[in-house]
């Protein structure tokens, strides 16, 4: 494994600096928000971007995980309202156009979701609404002492609706319950209490700590990665029955794999594995 680090925007503009940042470490993808003067508001532009770099990445064999993280003090804070609310004065009162950019939302959480590698969250800071959903939507998240993290739709009179479906899929439905009706935040602590996140660090290490947990996972064999996440998801919306019904099927594939014959060899070898990622 390389040590090699790149840093590049994903797109350029003369005029402004790029709402999006991709940097290769090793064979880790880091992309991080950069939109620092909105708190990393999930613009229109923003949303796109993140999409198109996911599905780049999603057949980039030289990219074995990715690690979401964000410039400047915040790491989201969800939708962009103010561009939401100057289509108000669109003729359907900007119907059209929030439903455009909740598809578009919706559909890059579930790039995340359907990626086969897996992807990190590195919070250093506030996290609401969609970006609380950013966070939830990742695989794994590592969090900063000083994050937050909220649905605070309903002081304004939107309730998280969006944030809801990744949330109540991460927490127990009391606390993802009184996230959603007060709009309250719950500390970095709380959030790994209750399984929104997975590890609190010292603030300014949450994305060193994001980058070596998801090294741990890329030095695993590729091909069962993208199994088992697949599987995890797929099985997690099924009946218990019906759940050990797919697991059996998946584990009887898994096993005809030649990484599950490599792995179980070296394990009984007591030898390190070499992985073909097949």
């Amino acid at each position: 494994m390389t040590s090699q680090t790149s840093r590049a925007p994903v797109s350029q503009s003369p005029s402004q600096p790029p709402i999006l940042l991709r940097e290769q470490v090793g064979d880790i993808a880091v992309l991080t928000l950069n939109r620092p003067s909105t708190r990393n508001s999930l613009s229109e532009g923003l949303i796109a971007a993140l999409t198109a770099q996911l599905r780049h990445i999603h057949d980039d064999a030289s990219v074995r995980a990715v690690v979401i993280a964000a410039s400047g003090k915040a790491f989201s804070a969800g939708h962009d309202i103010k561009e939401l609310t100057g289509r108000r004065s669109d003729a359907d009162r900007g119907r059209a156009y929030f439903a455009e950019i909740m598809t578009a939302c919706s559909t890059m959480m579930q790039t995340i979701v359907h990626l086969p590698k897996p992807v990190v969250a590195a919070v250093q800071g506030i996290a609401t609404a969609a970006g609380c959903q950013l966070v939830a939507t990742c695989d794994l998240a590592i969090a900063s002492e000083a994050a937050t993290f909220a649905t605070p739709g309903v002081d304004i009179g939107l309730f998280c609706s969006t944030p809801m479906v990744a949330l109540t899929r991460n927490i127990p439905r009391k606390q993802a319950m009184e996230m959603l009706l007060t709009g309250e935040p719950i500390s970095a602590t709380t959030a790994r209490d209750i399984g929104l996140v997975n590890h609190v660090v010292p603030a300014g290490h949450e994305r060193d700590a994001a980058i070596k947990l998801a090294r741990k996972v890329a030095r695993k064999s590729a091909h069962t990665i993208r199994i088992g996440k697949r599987a995890f998801y797929r099985q997690a919306e099924m009946s218990l029955a019906e759940a050990y019904r797919y697991a059996a099927e998946v584990m009887t594939e898994n096993m005809m794999a030649r990484d599950a014959e490599e792995g179980i060899g070296a394990f009984i070898e007591k030898r390190e594995p070499k992985w073909q990622d097949k």
